[in-house]
């Protein structure tokens, strides 16, 4: 069997460390909640894999009471790893590995006769404040710090006594346990620290990525609800818990049907049709971003769009009048490259609507009133490529554009009627002088705001 590469080697012991981090982990735990026990389970291991120097040294001393202090400590710590891998009671294995860490060190000192003799062994009792404050909290670390504190004073204070009767050990030994003591317990809390610190900051990336991820949903679902809701009543829906409804005193109102189109959906497969409807659709939408207004709804074939809301504006006629007349143009465009006969009839009218926000599983913004539905009896009783309106859009029409009396007609559910048709913008000096009329209150109001 062929040996292994270094890095496999490595990465092996990376998982074997990974398994002994993760014994006392449970599935609820929380991201931080693992970290903490995994820091934990590795430092006390390390710490008493390490007890193995002392144990060896003092036993060869013949110095057994301070070789059964380390020895006494690995074997509670190995018992208190093996009882939180079965029963996971973390704050039981944390406080006693609490207590071990702050006592014993202390216990090893006064028996090899002080600071000076023990190498001060007592700075691994340091590791008690400092895992206390990584487990468990920055306040509950306090009393252990002082507690730390206490113990340095007590064996300053018994250390003349400890020292008159401490044994005699090789000077070389002193001073090599000093270094060994320093280096380990510096290593010992940059370990700990580099663990926890790295835990933290892949904690930290994870939840910069979930909040990405949720920041990207976040903005589909705005895109989604700007689909079916303009986007001050969207804002509107997203703050208030009510009913969102709006009398508009002055709204353009806008019917689109295509001419013929139950016959020819019979001659198109269903992908044909749907792509038809989604590029007339989509140019015509592209139509009503271009002129600032509100796209309503389709049904089947049938378009609407509306000028004047959610926001009002005073030039909601004209801008519903460019749409109109550059709606045809599209459907003529699309006929040409489709080689199909597409024509177009729309109806206009304006006036008071009521518009407001309907459904609870399903929104939809829609409008209400005799201005849609004269709108709408408008589009069915115009004919095939041209554009009708009332008369009250005549009136607000003519001077700009050029339409023409369609004569009285029968409209269902209305009556007689005397509609004109749209036929273009009007040419020459009266729509010059027009423009300026209608230009001139908006520039004096944008003076005075500015």
């Amino acid at each position: 069997m062929a040996p292994r590469a270094p890095h496999q080697r490595a990465h092996a012991w990376y998982a074997k460390v990974r398994r002994l981090a993760e014994i006392g982990a449970g599935a609820q735990d929380s991201e931080e909640l693992r970290l903490r026990k995994a820091v934990l389970v590795l430092s006390s291991t390390l710490m008493a894999t390490l007890a193995c120097v002392w144990i060896a040294t003092y036993a060869a001393l013949g110095l057994w009471l301070s070789a059964v202090i380390p020895f006494s400590y690995q074997l509670a710590s190995v018992a208190s790893i093996y009882v939180f891998a079965r029963t996971q009671r973390y704050l039981l294995f944390r406080r006693s590995q609490l207590w071990m860490s702050l006592a014993l060190p202390f216990a090893l000192q006064w028996s090899l006769g002080g600071f000076a003799n023990s190498s001060v062994v007592s700075l691994w009792a340091f590791t008690a404040p400092l895992g206390a404050l990584l487990f468990v909290g920055a306040r509950q670390a306090l009393p252990w710090f002082l507690a730390f504190v206490g113990l340095v004073g007590i064996s300053a204070a018994i250390d003349p006594t400890l020292s008159a009767g401490a044994p005699a050990l090789p000077s070389a030994l002193v001073i090599a346990f000093f270094a060994l003591n320093v280096v380990g317990v510096t290593t010992t809390a940059y370990a700990l620290l580099q663990y926890f610190i790295r835990g933290r900051e892949q904690a930290l990336a994870e939840l910069a990525h979930q909040h990405r991820e949720l920041e990207l949903e976040q903005a589909k679902s705005e895109r989604l609800l700007l689909n079916v809701l303009p986007a001050p009543v969207a804002a509107r829906l997203k703050a208030e818990e009510r009913v969102i409804a709006d009398a508009c005193p002055s709204v353009s109102v806008l019917f689109a049907d295509i001419v013929g189109f139950t016959p020819l959906s019979e001659k198109l497969s269903a992908e044909e049709l749907v792509e038809l409807l989604d590029r007339v659709f989509a140019r015509w939408d592209a139509l009503a971003a271009e002129h600032g207004v509100e796209k309503i709804k389709t049904i089947g074939d049938a378009y609407m769009v509306a000028s004047g809301i959610p926001l009002p504006r005073e030039d909601h006629v004209e801008a519903i009048a460019e749409m109109a007349l550059d709606m045809g143009p599209e459907v003529a465009s699309l006929a040409i490259e489709t080689g199909l006969v597409l024509e177009v009839r729309i109806g206009i009218d304006s006036g008071p609507v009521v518009a407001g926000v309907i459904g609870r599983a399903k929104f939809i913004y829609d409008l209400w009133g005799d201005t849609v539905n004269t709108a709408s009896r408008m589009e069915s009783h115009a004919l095939p490529g041209t554009i009708q309106v009332t008369e009250r859009m005549h009136e607000r029409l003519r001077p700009l554009y050029e339409l023409h009396p369609r004569g009285t007609i029968d409209v269902k559910g209305k009556g007689p009627m005397s509609p004109y048709l749209l036929v273009g913008r009007r040419q020459g000096l009266e729509a010059d002088v027009r423009r300026l009329e209608v230009a001139a209150p908006v520039s004096a109001k944008t003076q005075a705001s500015h």
